[in-house]
Order: C-alpha cells, then sequence, then structure tokens
C-alpha cells in the first residue's frame, strides 16, 4: 500500500497533476496485458474469466440484502485516520468520503480521479504551494449534522500529527505542509488549543492546503481517507474507531473488535451529493478472523460476496477452480500495481554490509518462491521494485541469477567478503497469510544452503507496522534482519508506490514502511526532483532511475509482481476489480441478488 520538498511547480504542473493516471498494461506479458487492462465501464455480464477485468460484472441497481465481507486476521483499524491497508482504504469510502476518490471502473478507467466531497478536485495556485476545495453543499454525517470543511482539517490533524494515538497511516501531509512558525504543530490531542496554520479553513465548505514545496500529486493524496471528515466533538481517539461518525452512504450499526462489523444505510445521505454511490444492501457485514479455506468455501457457495483482504483463494481452492471450467469462468486474475518483496534490515548487523545483503540477493530462488506463492497465475517473477503496470517501471535486474533460481557460489562470495561464514537472523512474516509464511520457508531453505540461518518467526497482520517488523527498535531489539512484505501504490504513480518504502524521512517509530530504514540523500532528492518537475514524462524517468538507486543498495529483494486471483459469486453485483486498490474489486457499490 496503500506515500517534497523543493523547487516550485509551475502552471503547466498544476494543469499536468490533473491528468496523471497510471498505466494499467504490463510490459512483462501479453497475459499481464490482457488481465490488467481495460477501460470500459459498460457491464461485462455475469460470466467468463477476467470479466471483472474488462468492465463490471452483473451490474445493477437492486436494493436489498446482505452482503458479506470476510476476512482472515483483523485489520490494522476501521478508523479512516488510523489504517494502512489498501483493502481498508477501499472499505472505508463506504462510510467515509475522503475529498477526491477513484471512480468504480476496470483498468484506466478505475484509475480515474474523481471528487468526492469536494466539488471539483483542486484548484492550484501557479507556484503549486497551495490547493483549494470546496466542499459540495447538504453534506451531513449520520447523525444529521453537517459536514465542514473545519472537520476535514481535523481529520487531516489527528491521522498525521498523533503518532501517540493513530500511528498505522502514513505522514505525507506533516511532512508536505508548512510548519508552523515557532513552535511546530503537536498535535490536536496534546495541544487542544493550538492550530495548524498551513490548512485554513475560511469558511465551513472551503479548505486550503499549504505546501512547503509544490506537489504534483496532491489530488491523489487527499484521495486517502484521511481527508474523511472527523468532528473534533465526537472524537475519542483510539477508541474512535468504536463509534465512527459517518459520511458516506452507510453507517455502523455495530462494532465488536477482532469479530465483527455491521454498517446499516445512512439516512443522512443524499445521492443529490454523491455521484458514484448506489447504497444498495440493506445490510453489509463484515465477519473477521475466518480461516481462508473457509472464506473460500463460502464465497464458492455464494455464502459470502467478497473476501475483504484481496489476496485471492488459498492454493487448494485455486488448484480446484482451475480444474474446473464452470469455477474458472467466475475468476479474475489481474496485476495491482503490487509487489511481494523481502526488506533486508539496514539497522540490524551484519545486514548494515552491503556485502552481506548482496549475499541474501545471490542466494534467493525466486522461481521456488513464486511456486509457493501459487505459481505465475499469482505473479511473474520480479527484479525491480517498481511494478510493471505502474508508469516509470524499467526493465533491469541488478542481481541476476540463472532462470531465477538463485546461485549458491555468487552468494558464499559475497558473504565471504562481508567477512562472514555464516549469519543468524530472523525473518518475519504475518501470520495469517500461508502463501507469505510459505515464501518465507522457501527462502529460508535457499538462504541455509549458503550459511544464513533466518528463523522464521510470525506476527499478526493487524499489528505488523505498528508493532513488529514495522517498529524498527523491536525489530533491532529481536534480530529481525529479514521481512517479507507485500506492497500497494497509494496511488498509480512511481511517487505513490516508492515514497514511503525508500524516503528516509518517511521512516517512524512505528508503523514504518521503509522496513530496510533505507536514508539515501540521492534518493530522497530525486524524490523531491520528480514530485515537483512539471513534465509527466519526466517525472516517470526520474522514478525509473530512483527503483535502480534503490536496487544498488541491495536493500530489498523483489519477489513477484502479485497478481490477485479472486472468485467472485454468482449473487454478488456491481464487481470490477480496480487498479486503484491492488487489484481488489471496487467495494463502494457491490449489492447482491440474494
Amino acid at each position: 500500500m496503500r506515500r517534497s520538498r523543493t523547487v516550485a511547480l509551475t502552471a503547466m504542473a498544476a494543469a499536468a497533476v490533473l491528468v496523471v493516471t497510471g498505466c494499467s498494461s504490463s510490459k512483462k506479458s501479453d497475459d499481464a496485458k490482457s488481465t490488467a487492462t481495460g477501460s470500459s465501464t459498460e457491464a461485462a455480464g455475469g460470466s467468463g474469466a477476467n470479466a471483472a477485468t474488462k468492465g463490471i460484472v452483473n451490474a445493477s441497481d437492486k436494493k436489498g440484502g446482505t452482503v458479506t465481507f470476510e476476512m482472515k486476521g483483523t485489520p490494522d483499524s476501521l478508523d479512516p485516520g488510523n489504517t494502512y491497508y489498501a483493502y481498508i482504504y477501499n472499505f472505508s469510502r463506504l462510510y467515509g468520503r475522503p475529498l477526491t476518490t477513484f471512480q468504480p471502473g476496470a483498468g484506466d478507467a478505475g484509475n480515474k480521479l474523481v471528487p468526492d466531497l469536494a466539488e471539483s478536485l483542486g484548484q492550484v495556485s501557479p507556484d503549486g504551494l497551495t490547493w483549494t476545495y470546496k466542499l459540495r453543499k447538504g453534506l451531513k454525517y449520520d447523525d444529521g449534522t453537517p459536514i465542514t470543511s473545519k472537520d476535514v482539517k481535523y481529520a487531516v490533524e489527528r491521522s498525521n500529527f498523533a503518532p501517540e494515538v493513530n500511528s498505522n497511516g502514513p505522514t505525507y501531509f506533516k511532512e508536505l505542509l508548512v510548519d508552523n512558525e515557532g513552535t511546530p504543530y503537536a498535535g490536536p490531542y496534546k495541544d487542544k488549543t493550538g492550530d495548524l496554520k498551513s490548512i485554513e479553513t475560511p469558511d465551513d465548505t472551503t479548505i486550503v492546503f499549504h505546501l512547503k514545496h509544490a506537489f504534483a500529486d496532491f489530488d491523489y493524496l487527499v484521495s486517502a481517507p484521511q481527508t474523511v471528515p472527523v468532528p473534533q466533538a465526537k472524537d475519542t481517539g483510539a477508541e474512535y474507531v468504536k463509534k465512527i461518525v459517518a459520511s458516506g452512504a452507510f453507517k455502523f450499526e455495530s462494532y465488536e473488535d477482532g469479530k465483527q462489523a455491521v454498517l446499516v444505510p445512512n439516512t443522512n445521505w443524499d445521492p443529490a451529493t454523491d455521484p458514484i454511490r448506489k447504497q444498495l444492501p440493506d445490510k453489509i457485514v463484515l465477519r473477521m478472523n475466518i480461516d481462508q479455506a473457509t472464506i473460500d468455501k463460502d464465497l464458492l457457495a455464494g455464502n459470502a460476496q467478497v473476501d475483504l483482504v484481496g489476496g485471492g483463494v488459498d492454493p487448494q481452492t485455486q488448484a480446484q477452480i482451475l480444474q474446473n471450467p464452470k469455477l474458472k469462468a467466475s475468476t479474475d486474475n489481474a496485476y495491482g500495481g503490487r509487489k511481494v518483496y523481502m526488506a533486508i534490515n539496514t539497522e540490524v548487523a551484519p545486514f548494515d554490509n552491503i556485502e552481506c545483503r548482496k549475499a541474501v540477493q545471490f542466494a534467493v530462488d525466486k522461481v521456488s518462491v513464486q511456486t509457493s506463492l501459487g505459481g505465475p497465475v499469482r505473479g511473474q517473477v520480479a527484479n525491480t521494485m517498481l511494478p510493471p503496470d505502474i508508469p516509470g517501471h524499467q526493465d533491469f535486474n541488478l542481481w541476476e541469477t540463472k532462470d531465477n533460481k538463485g546461485d549458491e557460489a555468487k552468494a558464499k562470495e559475497a558473504l565471504k567478503a562481508c567477512g562472514k561464514d555464516s549469519i543468524t537472523t530472523v525473518l518475519s512474516a504475518r501470520t495469517e497469510r500461508a502463501t507469505e509464511v510459505a515464501a518465507a520457508t522457501s527462502i529460508q531453505a535457499a538462504l541455509k544452503k549458503v550459511g544464513i540461518n533466518a528463523e522464521i518467526q510470525q506476527f499478526p497482520q493487524g499489528k505488523y507496522l505498528a508493532d513488529s517488523a514495522g517498529a524498527p527498535a523491536f525489530a533491532k531489539e529481536h534480530n529481525i534482519g529479514l521481512m517479507m512484505m507485500q506492497w500497494g501504490a497509494d496511488w498509480p504513480t512511481g511517487y505513490g508506490f516508492l515514497q514511503q518504502i525508500v524516503d528516509g524521512r518517511a521512516i517512524k517509530a512505528s508503523g514504518n514502511s521503509n522496513l530496510p530504514s533505507l536514508n539515501d540523500p540521492a534518493i530522497n532528492k530525486l524524490l523531491d526532483d520528480a514530485a515537483t518537475n512539471p513534465d509527466r514524462a519526466a517525472r516517470e524517468k526520474i522514478y525509473g532511475d530512483i527503483d535502480k538507486k534503490v536496487m544498488e543498495q541491495a536493500v530489498y529483494v523483489p519477489l513477484t509482481d502479485f497478481k490477485v486471483f479472486l472468485y467472485r459469486p454468482d449473487n454478488a453485483t456491481n464487481l470490477v476489480s480496480t487498479p486503484a486498490f491492488s487489484g481488489e474489486y471496487d467495494y463502494l457499490n457491490i449489492g447482491t441478488t440474494k
């Protein structure tokens, strides 16, 4: 997932930002092109493999019924201001409306940014330092009170300036907004009388952001759930997740932590203010901590409509589906700007030495990893960090091995150059993700052959970034030198994919996504150069250059360009695989015929 700092953006760049979209075709295979493209938003009918990658399947305005989402494990949080998983970014739009969002659609259509709370995309000043949004008229919360620009401002304050309470999400706004003069803003919980002066609300429908430096992707940034409005009087900090005030088409009827959430129609939502939502089901149920095999069975039986995590069915179910033409006709296999990789922690010795990192790079058998993840249907072997369906991707391979199967001799040579005969370390993975653990096991076996002994330790996905792999002090204390991870673009540009995982200034004490603790001034500067460059083609070239510099540091081991393999029940309506949310189905308008 679901993240500058120099030079002013010209008026030309201001116009360019409104048209930046992600290219949906892959450069790696014809299969990628056929499954990740298609701009039509017309109904694609109810059957046919990959139908939802080309259009909206079973398009319908039928109201009623219960749509059931199931998930393995628990979310990091359903609080829009405290989440960083793509599937919650997606799901949160049911009950929360950010300033902008992505329209439901396949391929390029799904990458199209549209106004949500705002009347239009941002109005940017000629120097690119000021972005202004006007809210739509008639917006209300589920309790009938009006939504104001001050609530959007407060949402940004609590999500970006209160890491002691809301640590899961990115901190783009904190990094981009002008600092308060004198004393830096301490956040709404520590300084309740303070004010973040870089966001102005001259009236109840206008919000103005003042940036340190021009930022071409700002309209994408405000599509994050961190701009979902929160009334300050109703904010209970870490407890807010238990009583979220809804601005979307649905509101919470009940919430049981780690068990279930139930949403029902928000009677104060006005479709006249919302051209993209339908409000179809009578009830939406999210069931948590369900075994993946059970989720798959429920999908096949039509007892659930969506696997919330959106990673696809498990290997056993995949094999069953692929052997049955009727079942296969109800599947979708698409890229979505997602990468499966292993991070090498530069803060844990001896991986502070690049030669030891090279040993890992050469040792890994990527074909074995691909097999453990489900084979080519679940992703192509990767050698770069920037996915093939994100603009700026370039094909190269700095740590090449024959047929991508690893090279023991090169790995041992690098280990010797590092001054080591052997290494003992910990490899982390998420408990609920069986294929991630299987991939870690494959890597463990390959590393052992060259003298790198990696003990696999599993951690819950809901706290993986907050408390373990994404908490640098914890990782260092527990000798976590290697970390399994999967990452999707926050928005479909090179910046939206790369910044949070390669920018040294984005490293956080908790909820950190830059798992290697990479902090290279040259990479940081290139990110700034790209973010402020008015020329789209020039920006995309810089992102490819950044990718090369990152790979030169050998801090990431790209494994596969991930593809989802989703099953769609016949009784689910309005299903479309969206590249904006990592190839998941767009959760905004799913209904049911059941």
